[in-house]
């Protein structure tokens, strides 16, 4: 008897490259200072250097969000296809 080796989906995929570029993009855009280290303009009164961050901080929430969801989608499409349960 033969056995027929399992097949594995492939570990990159363009869904895990999108959840990649959601999780890399917040430490990019704070770690390169020199693209937001000025001060206009202004908003409401805060100085650019200040209110970019702040604006990151809500950003990133929401790519940290969609990374997350994308994640779990594939982890349940990886598991349907192997004909486990999903959890």
């Amino acid at each position: 008897m033969s056995e027929v080796p399992e097949v594995r989906p492939p570990m990159v995929t363009p869904v895990r490259v999108v959840i990649a570029i959601c999780l890399i993009a917040p430490f990019v855009a704070t770690l390169w200072v020199g693209s937001y280290a000025r001060t206009g303009p202004e908003f409401i009164g805060i100085p650019f250097f200040y209110w970019y961050q702040m604006l990151w901080v809500l950003i990133s929430t929401a790519l940290t969000m969609t990374a997350y969801q994308l994640w779990q989608r594939d982890q349940r499409a990886r598991a349907a296809q192997k004909g486990g349960a999903s959890k």
